[in-house]
């Protein structure tokens, strides 16, 4: 097994960048210790305030925002970071080479039930000639990320990280503090009998979506002529790393439940970082009308519909769409 950093040479990735990514590790081992320590520290529970998704925060979105958001701003990399929690992007050092979008907690309804959280991160080069204060700087398509990953905060802490040479999965090592290579360019199978959606939205969506799950529900005795288990962990980090796994399709459909916010997924901070992911493994990353990495953002809180999983799957489901 690999240490982190030559497993980065291997695949040619910049010094610059290996120092990023490995700063925005640290902070995931402090959050990984905070979150397995959570019940211990009172830290469960949530606090009085929303962020600017008008979600209410939990104890934990908090500590791991601000250890984030420190721990970047004060590496002397990074531009500006945008966050979830944030109302706008935070300015860094204006000579950075890099901006970092994040969702520091990503599932944060499971914490208090003790299941599945992770963070998810994106790095994009900062553009020249725009000031660090800027937030129209994260205005970056998907197809123009250096680096994308998550952390999963399960049994074991699993990195799953792609720079464009292949999805690769590491695991930490807590003997030595560092994150080990366990599995390089992992591929997603074409084909599935997995998927995972909330179902309990199925009233609200749009007629394609509807038609489709309703013949993966009819199994053998339907149109697809096989059955198909439906999966839901509610947090992204564990329904799409299911899927890299073994397979399966993600899908966060458009709805009517909130006419003015028909999209619940967020671009920069999930979709785009996933796709990354997904893409890099074989995998197809798409709304209902194109590919999501594509998307030329408007806003770094924007919402976007996800369509994600085994390529011929996801190929399956657009169909519907035609």
């Amino acid at each position: 097994m690999q240490r982190l950093a030559p497993a980065l040479r291997e695949d040619n990735v910049p010094l610059d960048l290996i120092s990023l990514i490995k700063t925005v590790l640290a902070a995931t081992k402090e959050i990984s210790f905070r979150v397995s320590q959570a019940h211990l520290g009172g830290l469960m529970g949530s606090t009085l305030d929303e962020n600017i998704q008008g979600e209410v925060q939990k104890k934990l979105d908090v500590v791991a925002n601000e250890l984030f958001k420190d721990i970047l701003l004060e590496s002397g990399f990074v531009k500006a970071i945008s966050s979830e929690e944030e109302d706008t992007s935070v300015p860094g050092d204006e000579y950075g080479k890099y901006i970092v979008s994040f969702d520091p907690l990503d599932g944060s309804s499971n914490i208090d039930i003790n299941s599945l959280i992770g963070t998810i991160f994106s790095i994009h080069r900062a553009p020249e000639g725009m000031s660090a204060d800027d937030p129209d700087m994260f205005k970056q398509p998907g197809n123009q990320q250096v680096c994308a990953g998550y952390v999963l905060y399960g049994p074991s802490t699993m990195l799953v990280m792609t720079t464009g040479s292949g999805t690769h999965f590491y695991v930490l090592d807590r003997t030595h503090g560092g994150y080990l290579l366990v599995e390089r360019n992992v591929q997603i199978p074409q084909d599935t009998q997995e998927f995972a959606i909330n179902m309990s939205n199925q009233r609200f969506w749009q007629a394609p979506m509807q038609n489709y799950i309703a013949d993966l529900l009819a199994g053998d005795t339907g149109p697809r002529g096989k059955n198909f288990n439906m999966r839901w962990i509610a947090a992204m980090v564990g329904d799409v790393h299911r899927l890299l796994c073994r397979g399966g399709i993600f899908t966060y459909p458009a709805d009517n439940k909130n006419a003015e916010q028909p999209y619940k997924l967020r671009l920069m901070y999930e979709a785009n970082p996933m796709s990354f992911l997904v893409e890099q493994a074989g995998g197809l990353c798409m709304t209902s009308e194109g590919r999501i990495m594509d998307i030329e953002p408007t806003s770094i809180h924007q919402r976007v519909e996800v369509i994600m999983g085994s390529k011929n799957e996801v190929e399956k489901c657009l169909s519907y769409y035609k």
